[in-house]
């Protein structure tokens, strides 16, 4: 098959200007925020070997990575389709000695095998920060903060947080609510997919109350109370509050305490961004465990956010691009750079500023618009 040179497969895409600088802006404006609260950058390699990527992305997201043979091994390599386990793997290896709570940050392109309906793309950026070495309240109250700041640093208005908690059915099966080992996987499924009739036929009624709470977070943690037999969730529920004071005013907080897609491997909080005009989430959050060689774990708390909707919704503003005619002085040039101009030089007499996209041209030293 003789494919056309300016098709792609299917779920990438080229970025051509001016998007390709607003994709630059954008990701910029959000690293800036996440290095100015203490995030150190880090940037994994775009490819690992694939057995140790499954082992630190948990043996259930193997199939999910596009797999290769590397020529100069001959071992499977993968691409990388979540930079946030790499970054455990970094923190865990290569900077196990570092002093905790390390915290660490990341922009970078990840490939998923196959798109989803919400979004189409294959190849997506991913940005984010990792706080390794705590999973306090404290630790959360400042992911979910940095999280929000970096957003509206992006221009991300009307922000919707929604809380979940990742391990609610297990920690009521252990007393408040008893379950039989073999069915707390089943009740958290029918939890996660709000099938109530589902619950009935595992003899989990005393469940359903959790289907109820839900919505704004106000009411929601409210009805959750109500569910708390013996005190089972209480500082659940007091973490939650605390979490929701400090975003207050900042963003709409909602909860859904059985929500589980995205939050598999997540620990007792997480939390999914939203915003208005846009259609799906811009990123997800939480706390997590991260193994180490040794055989023990570590906890840590992070967030990941995919820009490329904001990116695509931006405005693209009006770039300043001056027209240098042919014989300008290069010191002109480069002063006008350092006054914040974009200088477009003459190669030849036929050049043109309006052809080449200038919004002004030097002339008799002087901007004079075109």
């Amino acid at each position: 098959m003789n494919i056309p040179s300016n098709l792609l497969p299917e779920g990438f895409r080229d970025r051509l200007p001016p998007q390709a600088e607003v994709a630059a802006r954008v990701s910029r404006a959000m690293i800036d925020v996440l290095v100015s609260n203490g995030y150190a950058r880090v940037a994994p390699a775009m490819a690992e070997f694939e057995s140790v990527l499954a082992k630190h992305s948990g043996d259930a997201a193997r199939n999910q990575h596009l797999r290769f043979t590397d020529p100069v091994s001959g071992h499977t390599l993968a691409l990388r389709g979540d930079i946030t386990v790499q970054v455990g793997r970094i923190a865990t290896t290569r900077m196990k000695d570092a002093p905790r709570p390390l915290r660490l940050a990341y922009r970078g392109q990840v490939l998923r095998l196959r798109a989803k309906q919400l979004r189409p793309e294959r190849e997506l950026t991913q940005l984010g920060a990792e706080l390794v070495g705590n999973d306090s309240v404290a630790a959360a109250c400042e992911i979910v903060g940095v999280a929000i700041d970096a957003l509206e640093a992006a221009g991300v208005k009307d922000i919707t947080i929604d809380f979940t908690l990742p391990d609610l059915v297990e920690r009521l099966a252990e007393k408040a609510l008893p379950l039989p080992a073999d069915k707390i996987d089943a009740v958290r499924s029918e939890l996660d997919m709000k099938d109530a009739g589902g619950l009935s036929a595992l003899d989990a009624e005393a469940y359903l109350p959790l289907l109820a709470a839900t919505g704004p977070f106000a009411e929601a943690v409210e009805k959750l109370r109500a569910i708390d037999a013996g005190g089972a969730l209480a500082s659940r529920i007091h973490a939650l509050e605390a979490i929701a004071s400090t975003v207050a005013g900042r963003a709409n907080v909602t909860l859904d305490p059985t929500e589980r897609h995205g939050f598999e491997y997540q620990s007792w909080f997480g939390f999914t961004i939203f915003a208005k005009g846009y259609s799906a989430a811009l990123g997800r959050g939480g706390t997590y465990c991260i193994d180490r060689a040794d055989g023990t774990s570590e906890p840590a708390t992070g967030f990941s956010l995919y820009p490329d909707p904001l990116i695509d919704l931006a405005d693209e503003g009006v770039v300043q691009r001056i027209f240098l005619a042919l014989g300008t002085d290069p010191s002109t040039g480069a002063k006008l750079r350092c006054d914040g101009w974009i200088t477009v030089a003459a190669l030849d007499e036929n050049d043109d500023a309006v052809l080449l996209g200038c919004t002004h041209k030097w002339t008799n030293g002087q901007a004079i618009p075109v």
